[in-house]
């Protein structure tokens, strides 16, 4: 209550951000879930308002899909979220010493794709978006329904050999690390539209790029966020070694690739980019 109190006195945004990571590292699972809640709250607002100046000062750089126009609802339904996680968090610890489930096992965070130590997270409008949309489908539509399920597992009696219980309950820990971490990812993004290189020549983030390797194949590759890329569909990571290598490159240019098996020799033939949106 103290770290609220601070936030109501107009404390600066960054100082509460900092005694709410403190608070988080408190014994009691309810205060630190609170301060958990309330620093992801704070985290999103920040960063809502750091794109606010940075489109007054650079109006055209505006994204057109609706990111900025969003991020108010967006924060509010995480806040929202996190405000009942609290609740349904105090009444765990205050039950725990009555039950038989170990959820310890099934706790911990994945782990997020590595990112270079500047911790810059690059990713495009439409990785964004599709990021966004997968987190507040699993608020507002996924979660409910396991919650409901869950809910009416327990009225029916003796929880240790329901299934559904069981099962309900480890779907829940599945959805609430995902939130977490897509929550996380979010809060460090830095959206960057690459349709703004269109007709250049040079590889940028966002690139679509043909090359030759050393044994005269031609390769294609798309350069997106660590948390878009799919290699299946030809895409990597902007921290990639070959990424690496293409990045600030132009058509023409002959660089040298380090791979496990060596050191193989690449030309650069062609760049594209996706078309301005309309």
């Amino acid at each position: 209550m103290a770290v609220v109190g601070l936030m109501l006195q107009g404390t600066p945004l960054m100082t509460n951000l900092q005694l709410l990571r403190e608070a988080e590292k408190a014994n009691i699972p309810f205060v630190a879930a609170l301060a958990g809640a309330l620093r992801r709250f704070s985290s999103l607002v920040w960063l809502a308002t750091r794109r606010s100046e940075r489109l007054a000062l650079h109006p055209a750089s505006a994204p057109k899909s609706g990111i900025l126009t969003n991020s108010a609802s967006l924060s509010c339904r995480l806040f929202s979220y996190c405000l009942l996680r609290c609740g349904k968090t105090r009444k765990y610890v205050m039950n725990k010493a009555f039950t038989k489930e170990s959820e310890s096992d099934d706790d911990d965070d994945p782990q997020p794709a590595a990112l270079p130590s500047s911790g810059k997270n690059y990713i495009t409008p439409l990785g964004y978006t599709r990021i966004r949309s997968e987190l507040l489908d699993l608020i507002d539509i996924e979660r409910p329904k396991v919650v409901e399920i869950v809910h009416w597992a327990a009225s029916n009696g003796d929880r240790s050999e329901n299934g559904d219980y069981i099962y309900g309950k480890k779907r829940l820990r599945e959805i609430d690390r995902r939130i977490r971490f897509l929550t996380r990812r979010l809060e460090i993004a830095m959206v960057t539209d690459p349709s703004v290189h269109v007709g250049s020549d040079q590889v940028f983030f966002g690139a679509t790029v043909t090359y030759a390797d050393g044994a005269g194949f031609d390769r294609t590759v798309t350069i997106l966020g660590v948390d878009e890329a799919d290699s299946a569909l030809s895409q990597v990571s902007w921290v990639s070694p070959i990424a690496r290598t293409l990045l600030k490159a132009r058509v023409g240019d002959v660089l040298r690739l380090t791979t496990p098996g060596g050191v193989d020799d690449i030309e650069v033939i062609s760049v594209r980019y996706p078309p301005l949106s309309s």
